[in-house]
């Protein structure tokens, strides 16, 4: 009892560094948003801090701790976007239903891509600019973009080496955060406790009321005390439901404190800009360099697990060959989760150093931030609503049907953001979106355009010409997307170029819907010479295959696999080439063995 109780604080310790980095730190720039655009008064102060604690209740306790989590046993714990994608699949029996669902889908994967690169930017940037407020470095704050693009280089630079050893340190760094941070508030509100009045729903809401579209408008800043917040579902896999709620639990009060801190602070000190820093270099001015410190390493912490996320949620893609097989490096022999997709990494760098170099500064980053976040969130909304209802589960299903309407209110109101800002995670979501579609449909058109023979059919015709041909010594394996449909160059491979071994298995690798798991089919002598084999692996489950065959006591002498050399003069499927040829080919995504490996050519036009 006592080993468990300690290892169940010994996981929730540790989701806080993986999973509430994002959410933790929105504390440093959030109130200073929305009071950049609104004069401080005891109606707006109020009404501000009464909003964003009824934003976390709503957004993130209620849609992702609550309903989005509920869902934990769909996909062996599993979670994220795509996720509920493919539990809601196959509930539908609509063709047009199921790809506006895949479309959804899509459009919040890469909106959550475009998140990925403002995070980390609007993060690092924004603990950096604590140096302007400490007297013996302030002479360095002038070079804030110019610190944040060095450790930003720093961070992605790591990115190669996994984060196996230094992830053990997130968790307690990030729960001294949460201490420091509650700490803080709770001073700022013993001083002035009427702001704990503000967590009544009413000041919320007669602020609206009262602002009119001003109101409507101010969502946009208020929204980002709930940037992170997706993690609690897509990083679910790691860790599991129990340690995320149990440590929601201690980071909810935690962020209500310091959020309600602030708009204390602020009612005493209405003239403040950085609210955050100035209150917390305020209250323990002797410790100025260990909280700028502390600021830093915890934006760092934030930035690292949004960019494991989205490793993690484009392995998933890839798995599902929703997007193009990218080349994956694995950086822990314990802990498969832990990945490294150089391409993904290149394009998050590039990016976040453009963004810190087009926007300069946390405040202006507030208007590039927001609408990717909001989109993702609407559209989770939807797929729940969706989900819960097919389920009948209709009390979940009416609250996320709520939770749609609140969630697209933010989106409206971010929409306003995209001429000063917006439009850069926009832009940036566009290119993995457009990347999605082509790959889509370029896949269904070359499928389409290349000819197959039935198994039937070709069971027939290998056992009629199979006789007729001199065997080969060994057993070769031909490499197929399908066991009942032949693709073409295994008959030209066998029947045209009589190529034929002793033992011929076709070999399928198939992507089961759940997250890890590794079953065979090995169907012997189908005919004499001739079988089949199919491996069933979960989409985020790493397999050596030369292990597998040994297991199954295959050997091969041989490795078929067919190359298509595709010939188009139409710029769209040009694009789809292009894309086939900078990915990684089925062989060396699953590492076949390359000695053994031999393509073998088929031109298809498209």
């Amino acid at each position: 009892m006592i080993l468990s109780l300690k290892q169940e604080i010994k996981d929730a310790i540790k989701s806080l560094g993986i999973v509430f980095g994002d959410i933790g730190t929105s504390p440093i720039y959030t109130f200073s948003a929305i009071f950049a655009i609104i004069p401080t008064s005891l109606e707006n102060v109020m009404g501000a801090s009464s909003l964003i604690i009824w934003t976390l209740i709503f957004l993130v306790t209620m849609q992702y701790a609550w309903l989005a989590m509920s869902l934990a046993n769909e996909y062996h714990g599993e979670g994220g976007i795509i996720v509920l994608r493919q539990i809601l699949i196959p509930k539908l029996t609509s063709r047009k239903m199921i790809a506006l669902v895949s479309f959804l889908a899509f459009i919040g994967m890469s909106l959550f891509i475009g998140d990925g690169v403002i995070t980390p930017a609007i993060s690092i940037l924004s603990a950096v600019e604590g140096l302007q407020f400490i007297p013996s470095l302030e002479m360095f704050a002038r070079y804030t973009p110019l610190i944040a693009i060095l450790i930003t280089f720093l961070l992605f630079a790591f990115q190669r080496y996994g984060t196996e050893k230094i992830s053990l340190a997130f968790g307690p760094i990030m729960f001294i955060w949460f201490i420091f941070i509650s700490t803080s508030g709770l001073k700022a509100l013993l001083l002035q406790p009427y702001i704990l009045h503000a967590i009544s729903p009413t000041y919320g809401l007669q602020f609206l009321y009262n602002h009119g579209f001003i109101g409507f408008l101010l969502l946009a800043k208020v929204i980002l005390c709930a940037t992170g917040s997706e993690a609690l579902y897509t990083d679910m896999g790691h860790l599991g439901r129990r340690p995320i709620l149990s440590a929601w639990f201690f980071v909810f009060p935690a962020l209500c404190l310091i959020y309600l801190g602030q708009g204390a602070f602020l009612l005493t000190h209405p003239n403040v800009h950085n609210i955050f820093y100035e209150m917390t270099l305020f209250q323990f001015q002797p410790f100025s360099i260990p909280i700028l410190l502390l600021s830093i390493i915890a934006t760092v912490i934030a930035s690292q697990a949004m960019i494991s996320g989205l490793f993690s949620i484009v392995y998933q893609a890839v798995a599902m060959h929703i997007i193009p097989r990218l080349h994956v490096e694995y950086t822990s022999r314990k802990m498969m989760s832990q990945i490294f997709i150089p391409s993904v990494n290149n394009f998050l760098l590039i990016f976040v150093l453009f963004t810190i170099i087009k926007f300069q500064t946390a405040q202006n980053l507030t208007d590039a931030y927001g609408i990717a976040v909001t989109g993702t969130m609407t559209i989770t909304a939807i797929l729940l609503t969706a989900i819960f209802f097919l389920k009948k589960m209709y009390l979940k299903g009416l609250v996320a049907f709520f939770l749609i309407f609140i969630n697209s209110a933010f989106l409206a109101s971010n929409i306003f953001k995209i001429p000063t800002g917006g439009y850069w995670s926009l832009l940036i979501a566009s290119i993995p979106l457009i990347l999605i579609i082509i790959y889509a449909l370029g896949q269904r058109k070359l499928y389409n355009m290349m000819k197959f023979i039935t198994i039937a059919g070709f069971i027939d015709k290998f056992t009629r010409l199979a006789g007729k041909i001199h065997r080969i010594k060994g057993t070769a394996l031909y490499l197929s997307s399908s066991t009942d449909n032949i693709p073409t160059y295994i008959v030209t491979t066998m029947f045209t170029n009589g190529i034929i071994y002793e033992e011929n298995i076709i070999v399928k690798v198939e992507t089961m819907k759940i997250a890890f798991g590794l079953t065979t089919h090995f169907k012997q002598q189908i005919t004499p010479g001739f079988s089949k084999l199919i491996i069933k692996i979960g989409y985020m489950e790493v397999i050596n295959i030369e292990k597998v065959l040994t297991s199954l006591d295959i050997h091969p002498k041989v490795i078929f696999y067919g190359l298509e050399d595709i010939r188009t003069k139409n710029l769209f499927w040009r694009i789809y080439m292009l894309i086939k040829k900078m990915t990684s080919s089925f062989v060396q995504f699953y590492r076949f063995p390359v000695n053994k490996l031999h393509g073998v050519v088929v031109q298809v036009d498209l």
